[in-house]
């Protein structure tokens, strides 16, 4: 029970005996206590006047003083106007460490019942993953384990967008200016030779605009004209069509692309319990469409283009299928998620896009909605801000991105340059430094995304992130190694404590009982982190917990303490910090090591 309908419960049993009334308990409103007043919670006592025919301050005082006299987990109250500032006493504070420290899923909420699917990551097969790649797969999968640690049934999925015209360019450089290179005789990952050509195809449109210019043609018209263009468009209605050559290329270009993707998801710790092809649903797509056209709900363009006009709705018309029959992106994401609510009874569908495609998903609802599908009620858009460099904006198709592969090497290699500094590392094995290097390194990168709220912008700084001080991953796993090292050195010398030892006359200093208020918020912020999509909250709570140990522990002789239930206690207490940093973190995929 929290702290809130524990007091309120017993503030309803006084109102029963001083006033003989009946009061709903949850009615009754308990915050905690401002800081500049003594107390750890305040009962507003405004509301209770017409039951006491009295004054703010004497209806207050009357049951402060019927609380401590008859609650033994009630040491003083203070009255000020409205409001009723209550103390607990050592016999409370001791009960909830007690019930926490015994808790072995603290932090996990009860079941809901919910089925619930979280789409993210869904990149391109025509490059590989980069920065902002990496935001939207740290996000996707820690929401993912939020909403589970919030009692949903919880199902991750990507959609590869494996076809259409962008898959065709890359393909179509390849052909033009590659010469048969593939990963093997290159060196490279495949999705980095594949991004290569997709950085290809640009310079090449871009000389064809030029000389079509050159020749006194408007840039507009040039841009469309270029003759790399037009063969990719002619390319993707030949994959289509089932062309055998332009499928056997996509086949091969996609596997190199795949199996890059792998090693890199490896290498993030990102996995999905289904994977989407874009080649395999954009078909049920067009069935929708049809069966729109059959509704009335779209309309035929004398090109043979099919549209949906959402002009009364305040939008624009949409575009779902080509002149040429060729589906875009909408088609498919209509059919893929009737299917997807069709299959796994979903209760709530969450897309991790970044917030440049808000316009995308306000359609594919409303096109939903018209098409007579209630739960598009249902489809939630985690909409995130962009990951920005110093020097700005990244752009795939001029290759001025920051490579995840690269990025995930430079964080492993900050990590071990600012821990050999340290000089604390002699003692370990080489695989077990490699080991510590990649866990800091990943969990500077993680926390570093993570910890800013999802739907704000961001600039990235990898020297910043690695930092051992201030609200960095590293400064929270140091803080994991320190506390395991205590408890090392107490089983080494022979203390031995767990929850059951914990003695409810042991007294608790005022810092041991803030960081058990501290703990006790956990399951609300995870309830709060859940209801929002925003692991940040988690991330900063992680490191506030780890700050108000820091200071315990720099305040605190805990090893040097003679009393013997005193040190167990505090054993216990740190044992249980430890535990609660290992969950909240987990959720966010980063580990926490027990030696730094």
């Amino acid at each position: 029970m929290t702290p809130e309908l524990f007091i309120a419960s017993k503030a309803a049993l006084a109102i029963k005996e001083l006033y003989n009334a009946d009061v709903d308990a949850s009615t009754l409103q308990v915050g905690v206590t401002r800081k500049e007043f003594e107390g750890d919670f305040t009962l507003v006592t405004f509301p209770l006047l017409r039951i006491s025919h009295s004054t703010p301050e004497n209806t207050g005082n009357a049951i402060g003083e019927w609380l401590v006299a008859n609650v033994p987990e009630f040491s003083a109250y203070n009255s000020v106007k409205g409001f009723l500032n209550l103390s607990f006493s050592g016999v409370y504070w001791n009960g909830l460490f007690s019930e926490i420290a015994s808790d072995k899923d603290f932090g996990q909420l009860p079941s809901t019942g919910k089925n619930v699917m979280v789409e993210f990551s869904s990149p391109n097969t025509n490059k590989p993953l980069h920065l902002g790649h990496i935001r939207n797969n740290l996000l996707g999968a820690a929401v993912s384990d939020l909403l589970k640690a919030c009692g949903d049934n919880v199902t991750k999925v990507t959609l590869v967008n494996d076809r259409g015209v962008h898959i065709c360019k890359s393909m179509l450089a390849w052909q033009m200016a590659f010469d048969g290179a593939t990963p093997e005789s290159t060196g490279k990952k495949g999705d980095h030779l594949v991004g290569d050509c997709y950085v290809k195809f640009n310079d090449i449109y871009k000389q064809e605009v030029d000389a079509l210019k050159a020749q006194g043609m408007d840039e507009e018209t040039a841009k469309k004209e270029a003759p790399c263009l037009k063969a990719a468009h002619e390319m993707l209605v030949k994959w289509e069509q089932g062309d055998k050559d332009v499928r056997d290329l996509w086949m091969m270009m996609n596997n190199w692309v795949f199996k890059g993707f792998d090693q890199t998801y490896a290498s993030l710790g990102i996995s999905f319990d289904k994977v989407y092809y874009e080649s395999q649903t954009y078909l049920s797509g067009k069935e929708l469409v049809q069966k729109g056209l059959e509704m009335g709900v779209l309309v035929t363009d004398p090109d043979g283009s099919v549209w949906c006009d959402l002009t009364g709705d305040g939008l624009d018309r949409k575009l779902l299928l080509r002149g040429d029959g060729t589906s875009v992106y909408i088609t498919q994401d209509l059919g893929t998620a009737e299917k997807r609510f069709s299959e796994y009874s979903l209760d709530k569908h969450v897309y991790v896009v970044g917030d440049e495609q808000n316009y995308h998903f306000q359609v594919l609802k409303l096109i939903l909605k018209k098409l007579g599908f209630e739960w598009a009620d249902q489809i939630f858009h985690l909409s995130y801000g962009m990951v920005e460099l110093p020097e700005g904006k990244m752009k795939s198709r001029e290759g001025t991105v920051v490579d995840a592969d690269d990025l995930i090497q430079k964080m492993y290699e900050e990590a071990k340059a600012t821990s050999e500094e340290s000089g604390k590392l002699a003692d370990m094995s080489e695989e077990e430094k490699e080991k510590l290097y990649h866990m800091i390194g990943l969990g500077a990168l993680k926390y570093f995304i993570l910890k800013v709220d999802p739907r704000k912008k961001m600039l990235f700084n990898p020297k910043e992130s690695i930092d051992f001080n201030g609200n960095t991953g590293p400064f929270i796993q140091y803080t994991h190694a320190r506390i395991q090292s205590i408890l090392r050195k107490a089983q080494e010398k022979g203390v031995e404590f767990s929850a059951e030892s914990l003695k409810s006359e042991t007294p608790l200093s005022a810092k041991e009982i803030r960081l058990l208020k501290m703990l006790n918020q956990y399951p609300a912020r995870d309830a709060e982190a859940g209801a929002s999509f925003a692991p940040s909250v988690l991330a900063n709570y992680a490191y506030e917990l780890a700050k108000e140990f820091n200071q315990y522990y720099h305040d605190t002789p805990i090893l040097k303490e003679e009393n013997e239930d005193i040190l167990k206690s505090r054993l216990v207490l740190l044992s249980t910090i430890a535990s609660v940093l290992r969950r909240d973190m987990a959720i966010l995929g980063i580990e926490l090591p027990d030696r730094m």
